[in-house]
């Protein structure tokens, strides 16, 4: 299967659930409490994140994707803090506010990184149902998929109302269910238990085999349309009627907090899905961007350019020959990353040890290298008749099979000033024995605040020379 990022930003979702307030404590221990043998943690810093169906709406946003979140709160200082930072990334937010309930939090203190209490604030919240169903009802026609985040607190109380007044639009409604009863989710279009929760439904399974037997019996029962099992270490399994089954092994490079997980997931199919890929497609991609999450602390957020580098990871497309258009995509999400991008240019007609040498030098200078090529027409410009001796096609293929070069890139132009306008590399590198002023590009790259160098060339180097020694012969 091969893997591509959807345009997220035309995708809308919706998402009904649960929301909470994950707050952090975080502070150094150095000593055990003369109260009981309890470690003593000095709180320097308090953190509050989006959690619950909040998070899966924050994940959703930092995708690129509009999302609107409806879900139920008290009338308090959590429920600010939600807002607050939900409306601060663009999350649409909808809260069926109650003044005699408290926002649910969940408080963790973390001291180097390690989870040392949780504490649970929480009440089930009597929730006005009808209201919130018309609530939904009024904002489906703004929106191309329904996710259901249920948490069992209380904000979801009419399933059904909510998934056939989707289906009756045409709109497809993702659940990511809690509990002993499955029922409740009847006639959605996908929901994502992980494994002990589909195996309290449909009891153990010994292997993949019967895994996949009452995954299907489970979505015949129920008139589900799809079913994906998610099984930590050992990935997902995506089931649909008449399809064979889907395993996919889990992507996870570090595993350092499952936190949010399962939100992740959730939330990246449902965007996906919005911005119109098939469901292996997008399963495919909450795969990767599960790996990515469970390598981070807490419930957290994973980025377009997060994923599109895992993306290309999987692709075997990370580096090589770029258009202009993946370049600039390629540069933006490196920059996202804190890479610093250096850029050369040249002509590269016959590849030396010069070259090598000065491209590996060059690459030093920074976090990733741009190597922009001449295209065919301007070099016989530049040196006469005769030249190129290589066709771009070539001598980019060549170029990107350097260890030390990251992305080639060509242009028609005399010179690269145009590519520099638009790429604004951290630093342009020449080699030669020129000063900086004579750098070609140098006062664009400067004027920005860019850094210019030029390196020294190996000497008795040179495609020229090469060329006149073999026309010689």
């Amino acid at each position: 299967m091969k893997l591509s990022m959807p345009r997220f930003d035309q995708a809308p979702v919706l998402v009904v659930g649960d929301v909470m307030l994950d707050r952090y404590w975080h502070g150094a221990t150095s000593r055990i409490s003369p109260e009981a043998p309890v470690p003593v943690v000095k709180v320097e810093q308090i953190e509050d994140r989006p959690g619950g169906a909040a998070n899966v709406a924050l994940n959703i946003a930092a995708l690129g994707a509009p999302v609107v979140l409806v879900g139920v709160t008290g009338q308090d200082e959590a429920a600010k803090s939600l807002y607050e930072s939900l409306e601060a990334i663009g999350v649409k937010t909808h809260f069926q506010r109650i003044e005699s309930q408290p926002t649910i939090v969940k408080l963790r203190v973390m001291s180097r990184h390690h989870q040392l209490l949780r504490m649970d604030f929480e009440e089930a919240f009597h929730t006005d149902a009808d209201a919130l169903a018309r609530q939904v009802e009024q904002l489906l026609d703004q929106v191309k998929v329904l996710v259901l985040s249920d948490y069992g607190k209380g904000a979801l109380q009419n399933h059904q109302a909510l998934i056939q007044a989707a289906r009756a639009r045409g709109i497809p409604v993702l659940a990511d269910p809690k509990g002993k009863d499955f029922s409740i989710y009847r006639g959605a279009s996908l929901i994502t238990p992980n494994l002990s929760e589909f195996e309290l439904i449909v009891g153990h399974c010994e292997d993949e085999a019967e895994l996949v037997n009452r995954g299907a019996s489970l979505m015949r029962e129920l008139d589900l349309g799809a079913l994906l099992v998610t099984r930590g270490e050992h990935g997902m399994t995506l089931l649909r009627p008449d399809h064979a089954p889907l395993h996919l092994p889990a992507r996870a490079r570090e595993v350092f907090d499952v936190t949010g997980a399962g939100d992740t997931v959730i939330s990246t199919l449902a965007a996906a899905i919005a911005a119109g890929e098939d469901l292996p497609q997008a399963v495919a991609l909450a795969n990767l961007a599960a790996g990515i999450v469970v390598g981070k602390l807490g419930t957290a957020a994973i980025s377009t350019p997060e994923l599109r580098r895992a993306v290309q990871r999987e692709e075997g497309s990370e580096r090589g020959v770029l258009s202009l258009e993946q370049l600039l995509q390629a540069t933006e999400d490196a920059r996202a990353h804190g890479e610093k991008i250096v850029f050369t240019n040249g002509c590269f007609d016959i590849l030396h040890a010069g070259h090598v040498s000065y491209l590996e030098q060059a690459r030093a200078q920074g976090d990733r290298l741009v190597v922009a090529i001449n295209d065919d027409a301007s070099v016989s410009r530049l040196k006469g008749p005769g030249r190129p001796i290589n066709a771009v096609d070539r001598r980019m293929a060549v170029l990107a099979g350097l260890g030390a070069v990251d992305w080639v890139v060509s242009f028609s132009e005399d010179t690269p000033e145009r590519l520099l306008k638009q790429v604004q590399p951290d630093v342009l590198v020449k080699g030669g024995d020129y000063g900086v002023n004579q750098v070609v590009g140098a006062d664009i790259v400067l004027a920005y605040g860019g850094d210019v160098r030029v390196l020294g060339l190996v000497e008795n180097s040179s495609t020229t020379a090469i060329v006149e020694k073999i026309r010689s012969r």
